[in-house]
C-alpha cells in the first residue's frame, strides 16, 4: 500500500496549524480534531528535554481509542521574513517504519563505545558498545545525568570534569585512563576522545564522545616499562642469589602475585652443570615473593632443595626448554596445585583462587640455571601469549645476569685459590726479623686483584721483604703476580741490590707487556723491596711506585721511611733509587699495599697517619697488632684488596760473629783454619769443626789464588753456621766437573756436598763466597 507522509505544522506556541493525510493515519485523528489545539494536548506523556532540543526524539501520542503510539518525529524550524523561527514543521513515521540511514547504522555498530550528551552531561544518545560497557539498555540512561550512572570515584569525576570542559570551552579533549565500568569484571586502560556537537549556526549544542579500551596497547607500555626497569634493576650486584631477588622484586605485585626462582646447586657452586634426565629435578630455592605479607603461598622455605616431578610444569619447562603456561582446570596445572597445597602449613590452603601461572626456565649462553614461577591469584587475568613473550624476555635478561654473577664467583674463587696457593703460607724459618702477615680480598665485583708479599732468606742471615700490586683483577692479575714473585725469588737468589733488582724486574714486566697475550695485555706493577741485615742493622731498600713503608722504633714513635717512589714496573728505561737507614732493634717495620690507605672517599695523608698510630698500639703479638691495624685502618667495605706485612728486627751480637783479616799467602790458610777451629771451640760447635776446617780451608785458598785483596773470613753463628769469604775480585767462582787425573778443581764441588746451601754475592769492593751448615743438635 503506499504510504503517505505524516505532518504536522505547529506556530510558534506550539498550536497545531496544519494536519495532513499521514499524520491521520498515524494518529487516527482528523484534522477538524487536532488543528487550533496545542500539540501537548495530544501527547500522552511530556517528551524528554532532550529531544525537545534535539528537534529529535520519541513521541508517545493518544489515540481517540486510549491506546497509545510511539512516534518517530523530526522538527524543521520554519523561519519569517525576520529570520526567526515562526514555527515547525514535524515529520513523523512509525517506530516499524523508520529505517536507520548509512551514519545512524555506523554509530549503533561502531566497535568502540560512543555516546553524546547535551550541555549539561545528560545523556541523549548511546551507541550498542557504550550500553553493554554500562550494563543497561539505551532508554534507562538517556535524559540521565552522567554522575546519577556511575559510582562516586576519582575517574567518574575526572571523566566528568573534561566533559565540561568540552562543554565550556568548545575545544576537543583526550582522556587517557585506568579503570572499570559498571558492566565488567575487571579495570580496562580507556582512550577517550571528547569533541564539542553545533548546529547549522555554530552554536554548541552538545558533546560527543568515542571510548578506545586500549588495555592491550596500556599492558604492553607496563611491561615495556617493566623490561626497562629490569635493565636497571637486575644485575646490580654479581651475587647470585641478590640477583635472583631483584628479579622478584620486578614481578611482584605488577605481574604475578607470587613468584619463585629455583636454581641448580652447580650454580651456586663451582661444579660444571649435569645432564638433565627424565627423573625429579632437584632445584634450590633461593627467592619467592608474594603481594601478601609473608609470602605465604611458598611451599618451600628459601635456602631449601625441592624436588620436581617430570609431570610438574616448572620441570617440564626445564625438560622442554620453553615457557609453560597452565590455567585453572587443566590437570596438570590442578595436579601441582593439590601438590603445593598438601605442603601448606597446617594443611592450609594458601593457593585457593591460583588460576593461572607460567614456568619460565632461565637460560644463559645454551645452559639452563633453573626456572622462574609466576602465579595469578588475585589479577583476574589469565596469562596470555604477549604474557608469556614478555616473561621469556625477562627471564633472558635476568638468566644473563645470573650466570654473569655465577662466572664471577667461579672467577673469584678461582683467582682467591690462586693467590693463596702463590703466596707463602709457611714463611720460611729465619732469625733477621719475627714477621706477620695478613691478606684480605675485597668484595669489589671487579674481582681478587694481584697484591702479594714476599719474606725470601738471603746469606749472611739477611732477609728480604717484598711487597707488591699488580694492575687489574681476576686470574690475570693472579697469574702475573705469580710470575713476579717467582721472578723477585730467583733475582734474589742472586743476591742483587733493591735497586738493582728492581731494575731487572722491570726489564721483565717490559717484556712480558710487550707479548701479544691477552694475559699481559694490561700489564702494570708496583713493588717495595727492602734487604735487612741483623749484622750491621740496617735496611736497604727501593720503591718501584709503590707506598713507602712505616717504622716503629722501639721508643714507641713513628714515621714513614722517606723512599723515592721511582716509576712503576713496566713503564721503562727510568732508574730506580735505593735509600739504607739503621734500625735500632725491636723496630717495627710495616710494608703494605695500597689498598689499606688508598679509597676515592679517602685522604691519603689522613689515611697514612691512622696506619701510623695503629702501629703503636698495644698488642701481645705481632699477629695481634695485624688485626688491629686491619680494623683501625681499613674502610668497612674495602674497594680494593690489602696486603700487610709487619717485621720485628732483631740484631746478631758480637758474641755469635767472628771476622779475619786473611793475608794473601797460601801460608797463612793454616792459621786461618786454626782460628776458625778454636772460634767453634769457644761457641762449643767442636762437632762442626771437620766440615768447617775444609770450607774454611778451600774458600780463603780460592779467595787467593783466584780473587784479589783484601781478603777476610767471617763466621756467623745464628741458626745455622755460616762461613763467609770476602775478596776484592768481581769474578763469580762456578762449579766444574773435575777430571780423573786433574790436582784441583774439586774444592766447590766437596763444598757443595759437605754443606746446606752455599753461593756468591757482589759487594761494593768485590764478591762474597758463602756456605751454610746446619747446627749440631744442642
Amino acid at each position: 500500500m503506499e504510504r503517505v507522509s505524516a505532518v504536522a505544522i505547529l506556530d510558534a506556541q506550539g498550536v497545531v496549524k496544519g494536519w495532513s493525510e499521514g499524520a491521520r493515519q498515524l494518529t487516527g485523528r482528523t484534522a477538524e480534531e487536532a488543528v487550533g489545539r496545542p500539540a501537548r494536548e495530544l501527547l500522552a506523556e511530556q517528551p524528554l528535554p532532550e529531544a525537545v532540543a534535539a528537534l529529535t526524539g520519541t513521541v508517545v501520542l493518544r489515540h481517540p481509542d486510549g491506546s497509545t503510539v510511539a512516534l518517530q518525529v523530526t522538527a524543521s524550524a520554519l523561519l519569517g521574513q525576520d529570520g526567526a523561527a515562526d514555527g515547525y514543521a514535524i515529520t513523523a513515521l512509525a517506530p516499524d517504519e523508520h529505517k536507520p540511514t548509512l551514519a545512524e547504522r555506523a554509530f549503533q555498530q561502531a566497535s568502540m563505545s560512543m555516546s553524546v550528551f547535551d550541555t549539561d552531561q545528560r545523556y541523549l544518545r548511546l551507541n550498542e558498545a557504550a550500553c553493554k560497557v554500562m550494563g543497561v539498555p539505551e532508554e534507562v540512561l538517556i535524559g540521565r545525568h552522567f554522575p546519577e550512572t556511575v559510582a562516586d570515584e576519582k575517574h567518574s569525576r575526572g571523566f566528568l570534569w573534561h566533559l565540561r570542559q568540552v562543554a565550556v570551552t568548545g575545544r576537543p579533549l583526550r582522556y587517557e585512563s585506568f579503570t572499570g565500568a559498571p558492566a565488567l569484571n575487571r579495570e580496562h586502560a580507556w582512550t577517550t576522545d571528547m569533541w564539542p556537537v553545533r548546529d547549522s549556526s555554530g552554536e554548541l549544542i552538545g558533546t560527543a564522545l568515542a571510548a578506545f579500551d586500549s588495555s592491550d596497547q596500556y599492558w604492553a607500555r607496563q611491561r615495556l616499562a617493566l623490561l626497562n626497569e629490569a635493565a636497571a634493576a637486575i644485575g646490580t650486584t654479581l651475587d647470585v642469589v641478590r640477583t635472583a631477588e631483584e628479579l622478584i622484586a620486578i614481578v611482584v605485585p605488577r605481574f604475578a602475585d607470587f613468584a619463585s626462582v629455583d636454581l641448580f646447586d652447580w650454580v651456586l657452586g663451582a661444579e660444571e652443570p649435569p645432564a638433565l634426565s627424565g627423573t625429579d629435578i632437584a632445584l634450590r630455592r633461593v627467592a619467592h615473593g608474594s603481594g601478601t605479607e609473608g609470602t605465604p603461598e611458598a611451599a618451600v622455605r628459601l635456602g631449601e632443595v625441592d624436588y620436581y616431578p617430570p609431570f610438574s610444569p616448572p620441570a617440564r619447562a626445564i625438560l622442554e626448554s620453553r615457557v609453560l603456561q597452565s590455567q585453572a582446570g587443566e590437570p596438570a596445572f590442578m595436579r601441582w596445585v593439590a601438590e603445593r597445597n598438601t605442603r601448606a602449613p597446617e594443611g592450609r590452603q594458601h593457593r585457593v583462587g591460583a588460576h593461572s601461572m607460567m614456568a619460565v626456565p632461565l637460560r644463559a649462553r645454551g645452559t639452563t640455571l633453573g626456572v622462574a614461577v609466576a602465579v595469578r591469584i588475585r589479577q583476574p587475568d589469565d596469562y596470555g601469549e604477549d604474557d608469556a613473550v614478555f616473561a621469556e624476555e625477562l627471564a633472558s635478561r635476568a638468566a644473563v645476569c645470573i650466570d654473569n654473577a655465577r662466572r664471577f664467583a667461579r672467577e673469584r674463587t678461582t683467582a682467591l685459590a690462586l693467590q693463596h696457593n702463590l703466596l707463602p703460607r709457611g714463611l720460611p724459618g729465619q732469625a733477621a726479623v719475627e714477621v706477620a702477615h695478613r691478606y684480605r680480598p675485597s668484595g669489589s665485583q671487579a674481582g681478587i686483584g694481584g697484591d702479594w708479599f714476599d719474606v725470601i732468606p738471603l746469606s749472611g742471615g739477611r732477609v728480604a721483604l717484598v711487597v707488591g700490586d699488580v694492575v687489574g683483577h681476576g686470574i690475570p692479575s693472579s697469574a702475573t703476580m705469580g710470575r713476579l714473585c717467582t721472578a723477585v725469588r730467583t733475582l734474589a737468589d742472586v743476591d742483587l741490590p733493591p735497586d738493582e733488582l728492581l731494575t731487572h724486574l722491570d726489564d721483565l714486566v717490559t717484556h712480558l707487556a710487550g707479548d701479544d697475550t691477552a694475559e699481559v695485555a694490561e700489564l702494570g706493577a708496583t713493588c717495595l723491596y727492602s734487604v735487612y741485615d741483623p749484622v750491621t742493622r740496617r735496611l736497604g731498600l727501593a720503591s718501584a711506585g709503590h707506598p713507602p713503608p712505616a717504622l716503629v722504633l722501639p721508643d714507641g714513635t713513628s714515621q714513614v721511611i722517606e723512599v723515592s717512589a721511582g716509576p712503576p714496573l713496566g713503564v721503562g728505561g727510568l732508574p730506580f733509587e735505593a735509600v739504607e737507614v739503621e734500625l735500632p732493634e725491636n723496630s717495627l717495620v710495616a710494608l703494605y699495599t695500597d689498598g689499606l690507605i688508598e679509597d676515592r672517599d679517602r685522604d691519603i695523608d689522613h689515611a697514612t697517619a691512622e696506619l701510623c698510630r695503629a702501629l703503636t698500639a698495644p698488642a701481645e703479638t705481632l699477629d695481634d697488632l695485624c688485626d688491629t691495624v686491619l680494623k683501625a685502618v681499613l674502610p668497612e667495605d674495602p674497594s680494593d684488596d690489602v696486603a700487610l706485612l709487619l717485621a720485628r728486627t732483631r740484631a746478631l751480637g758480637a758474641d755469635r760473629i767472628a771476622t779475619w783479616d786473611v793475608l794473601p799467602d797460601p801460608e797463612h790458610v793454616a792459621a786461618t783454619r786454626q782460628a776458625a777451629t778454636d772460634q767453634l771451640t769457644a761457641w762449643g760447635l767442636d762437632e762442626a769443626s771437620f766440615v768447617t776446617e775444609l770450607v774454611v780451608s778451600e774458600l780463603v785458598t780460592n779467595a787467593i789464588r783466584y780473587g784479589a785483596p783484601p781478603i777476610q773470613l767471617r763466621l756467623i753463628r745464628d741458626r745455622t753456621l755460616i762461613c763467609e769469604v770476602s775478596d776484592g775480585s768481581s769474578t763469580s767462582p762456578h762449579l766444574r766437573r773435575a777430571h780423573a787425573y786433574d790436582e784441583g778443581g774439586r774444592g766447590l764441588l766437596l763444598v757443595a756436598q759437605l754443606t746446606q746451601r752455599w753461593g756468591s754475592r757482589q759487594t761494593g769492593s768485590g764478591k762474597t763466597i758463602w756456605a751454610e751448615q746446619p747446627l749440631p743438635p744442642v
